[in-house]
């Protein structure tokens, strides 16, 4: 299953994530070579959000890595949201759909 794991970035990330980034980024290409996360990054112009794309089997994995991330617990998110995605179109598509 595909999980999304959206972040609610403070007004102050940009100026606050170099203390954490090496941590934060350690712990996500972590779960990225086992097979865990698939894509990461900040939304840009604003960046007040960051999506982070998981192929897990429960949410409870994606759960456990906001909580263990630098950035969630040292304020720099303001909020998260772990939601499952049904996907249905791609190679990497869980549940595909084609036409006809």
């Amino acid at each position: 299953m595909h999980f999304l794991l959206t972040y609610d970035l403070a007004p102050d990330y940009l100026e606050r994530r170099g203390e954490f980034r090496d941590t934060h980024l350690a712990l996500a290409w972590e779960a990225q070579e086992r097979g865990e996360l698939i894509l990461a990054g900040a939304m840009a112009e604003p960046a007040d959000k960051a999506v982070l794309v998981f192929n897990c089997e429960t949410a409870e994995l994606v759960q456990l890595f906001a909580a263990r991330d630098p950035y969630v617990l040292n304020g720099l998110v303001r909020a998260f949201h772990v939601r499952q995605w049904n996907t249905v179109v791609g190679d990497l598509a869980t549940n595909p759909v084609r036409p006809g």
